[in-house]
């Protein structure tokens, strides 16, 4: 009798399907990470952290069918000057894209970045690889093994506009994973902006080194595309005095897996993450997972996520903050809330905190619960009409997490945004 054919992993099963990049200087790193997803996996529901989130569609070979749809989103920073870079698909698109020269940057394609001694050799893959450990991150693994394109952005000052990545979406089939990589030399300060629908299923993975003094600020706006599946990760290292800033919108699109791994390794550096998540129907699930280390004296942290959710509905939160035994001096906050509009909808939080050092202030807080039934009547018996007072509520208990974005324009753009997502879906 014939052997029975053994049966593939879904591990396997997947890079079945997946072309390794062969050659360069990112070679070594990828191999690397192919290495460690073979040994970890990629993620189960039975793992702790993907107990509130099923990763099937996001590890299974061929991506959902997801329409394509006109979105607003592509131009939601067009009223802002910046240096636009535009993905269709997950191909850049040189033609609808800016002129990359921009002074105090260097802007670079992971696919024609070909030189041998490349600056981003050192840290493609060098961060996400650290952030596998206490805690693996194997769809992290994945996109630093396999992702074909991606920038690579070297800042040595002060930039004087921000960076804009488009990404757009022609085909209902678009699978894509991409890999960016941002330097920050000491001193340095830069805006980087995210966009727009960017595939059926989308793996990315940001990595971010924040020298000595320096400074960078993150906005993005994931939706509204409605049956993307997506999982994004941001890895990021800090150095003395530098800060980091980081914002995400969510509205709409079926699951959204938001991973954030922070180290803070310079003394007196301060890190900052924030969400503000719209959702509406049951098919909506999104999920924020942030892991924050301090590994320096006098540092700041703070997660700030809202959720807002009905219809059925789902928001995870799950934020940790470590605090190694010599990070004296550190403060720590944590908020994760949610605001249910209707019995349906249901958040998930899990908070933790894990200290050695004996001189910090650190805390956590989550709550859910629904609008606030005074505040409604006040502003009804004041002639607001029903659906007015309740996005006005809305947006008041999203403020928080707005307010994490530091230029007062881009802060405008968002807070516009989420009152336009309020008003289509006025109940």
């Amino acid at each position: 009798m014939a052997e029975a054919a053994t049966q593939q992993t879904p591990t396997e099963a997947l890079i079945a399907t997946l072309d390794l990049p062969q050659g360069g200087w990112s070679d070594a790193a990828r191999k690397d990470a192919l290495s460690r997803l073979q040994q970890a996996g990629l993620p189960e529901r039975r793992d702790e952290y993907w107990k509130y989130t099923r990763p099937d569609t996001l590890t299974q070979p061929q991506a959902v069918s997801a329409a394509v749809r006109a979105s607003e989103d592509v131009a939601l920073f067009d009223q802002i000057d910046r240096l636009k870079l535009v993905f269709v698909d997950g191909v850049f698109d040189a033609d609808a894209s800016d002129d990359l020269a921009l002074e105090g940057i260097t802007i670079e394609r992971l696919a024609q970045a070909d030189a041998d001694l490349h600056w981003a050799r050192d840290l493609y893959g060098t961060l996400e690889k650290n952030g596998q450990t206490p805690v693996a991150r194997p769809l992290a693994a994945l996109n630093t093994a396999f992702a074909a394109d991606g920038v690579l952005i070297h800042v040595t000052d002060k930039v004087s506009k921000p960076v804009n990545i488009v990404y757009r979406r022609t085909s209902e089939t678009a699978d894509v994973m991409l890999h960016h990589v941002v330097k920050l030399d000491a001193g340095a300060e830069f805006t980087l902006l995210e966009n727009g629908p960017v595939a059926a299923r989308f793996n990315g993975v940001l990595e971010v080194e924040v020298a000595d003094n320096a400074s960078f600020h993150h906005v993005r706006a994931q939706g509204r595309d409605h049956e993307q599946r997506a999982a994004t990760h941001i890895f990021t290292r800090l150095g003395t005095e530098s800060a980091f800033k980081s914002f995400t919108l969510t509205a709409n699109g079926v699951m959204t897996r938001n991973d954030c791994v922070i180290e803070l390794t310079g003394d007196d550096a301060a890190a900052h993450v924030a969400g503000a998540c719209v959702g509406d129907g049951g098919d909506f699930h999104h999920d924020d997972t942030v892991f924050i280390t301090h590994d320096a004296v006098n540092c700041e942290s703070r997660q700030v996520f809202k959720k807002v959710l009905r219809n059925g509905a789902t928001g995870v939160f799950q934020g940790k903050i470590l605090v190694k035994a010599d990070a004296q001096k550190t403060d720590g906050y944590q908020i994760s809330q949610s605001l249910l509009l209707d019995e349906d909808s249901q958040f998930l939080a899990k908070p933790e905190l894990e200290i050695y050092a004996d001189d910090v202030a650190c805390s956590h807080g989550s709550t859910s619960g629904a609008i606030d039934e005074d505040a409604l009547f006040y502003l009804r018996s004041r002639g607001v009409p029903h659906n007015v007072a309740t996005d006005l509520l809305t947006l008041s208990f999203l403020a928080e997490a707005v307010e994490e974005i530091e230029d007062e324009t881009l802060r405008e753009e968002i807070t516009a945004r989420l009152a336009a997502w309020l008003e289509r879906h006025a109940a």
